[in-house]
């Protein structure tokens, strides 16, 4: 006969665990919940996430751009330095073809002179080693040989070694070009979230830029209007101003030097130029030019102006306060207060 067995009910210990453990998947699940609308980036947080990209990426560009100067400034010495090889192997050429002539008679006469075979030995430097032993050839004729001989030695050095700084320059643009990739891949991903906020969100930061830039050029206007302190830049500052001026509402570009575009350094040392002034490329080369301003209370309009510690950013000093300037990407020409930029002020150049 069957046996009929009551099951065997769970332990009050076990019964504790479970309901524990549910409760407390409840409770994560509720906070995960709770959590989930806190982790998405708020409007000034994006702002912010950008704003720091787009400094990265104004150093790496800056940075870029000093290397790239560096390299097109070697590629010329480079090509002045093989001018000067061929030059040298030519002298050298006419002055063997003249011993060549001196062989030819002497060998018609009767024979060679040793010396004249050595001085056309294929080994030019054998033959200096023993031409002083040698009183058969002229001491003019040795010298001559000696001098393109040493230049050829000299501008064979001058070669490689500007081959060697080309090479590094080469390996430190390429790296430098991986940087910028990264920065603009930062910059793509601070865009993405950007795209993630609502259209009312994206129309209150763009309002924001557009009174901050409103507010500048008032200022600006103001200073043009008033015989307050602040000082009109002339002559050469000035007419650089004017240029800079006549490109506000130009677009932000990676390494552009205009007329249709620029960065920061590269719209100074435009404007500079239709001043008929020549002036370094990036920020930190200008920064080390003409007189330092160390107080903002005494630029003037036209002075150059550079900010954070690392002087990747420079503008021209627009007065009260203002700075006239390529501020970065997605951005154009534009006057904006030197209390926004996102940097310090380091200082001014008078050039």
């Amino acid at each position: 006969m069957a046996s009929h067995r009551r099951p065997k009910q769970p332990s009050r210990a076990r019964v504790t665990v479970l309901t524990t453990a549910a409760a407390a998947a409840v409770v994560l699940s509720s906070q995960a919940a709770n959590a989930a609308p806190s982790e998405k980036p708020t409007k000034d947080e994006v702002k912010a996430k950008v704003d720091k990209l787009h400094e990265e990426a104004e150093q790496a560009t800056e940075k870029y751009n000093g290397a790239k100067e560096k390299q097109e400034k070697l590629q010329k010495e480079i090509s002045t330095i093989q001018d000067n090889v061929a030059r040298g192997q030519e002298e050298l050429n006419e002055l063997r073809d003249g011993l060549g002539s001196m062989a030819s008679q002497q060998y018609r006469s009767g024979g060679i002179d040793p010396s004249v075979q050595l001085f056309l030995s294929a080994d030019p430097d054998d033959y200096l080693d023993k031409a002083s032993t040698l009183d058969q050839l002229s001491a003019q004729q040795v010298d001559a040989l000696k001098k393109v001989q040493d230049k050829q030695r000299d501008l064979a050095q001058q070669r490689a070694e500007a081959a060697d700084k080309l090479k590094d320059l080469s390996a430190t643009r390429t790296e430098l070009g991986r940087k910028k990739q990264e920065v603009q891949g930062k910059l793509a991903a601070a865009q993405k979230l950007l795209n993630s906020l609502t259209a009312a969100e994206r129309a209150a930061l763009q309002d924001e830029e557009q009174r901050s830039t409103r507010s500048a050029e008032r200022q600006v206007l103001s200073a043009a209007d008033s015989n307050g302190p602040v000082k009109a830049g002339s002559g050469r500052a000035g007419a650089a101003f004017a240029a800079a001026q006549s490109k506000i509402g130009s677009p932000y570009v990676y390494g552009a030097t205009g007329p249709s575009s620029f960065d920061c350094s590269g719209l100074t040392s435009w404007a500079y130029a239709q001043a008929g002034v020549s002036i370094p490329r990036t920020s930190e080369a200008q920064s080390q030019i003409g007189t330092r301003i160390t107080s903002q209370s005494d630029l003037q309009v036209g002075d150059l102006v550079f900010f954070f510690n690392d002087l990747h950013h420079v503008g021209l000093y627009a007065g009260n306060g203002q700075v006239l300037h390529a501020p970065r990407t997605g951005t154009v020409v534009r006057y904006e207060s030197m209390s926004t930029i996102g940097g310090p002020f380091m200082w001014g150049v008078r050039v």
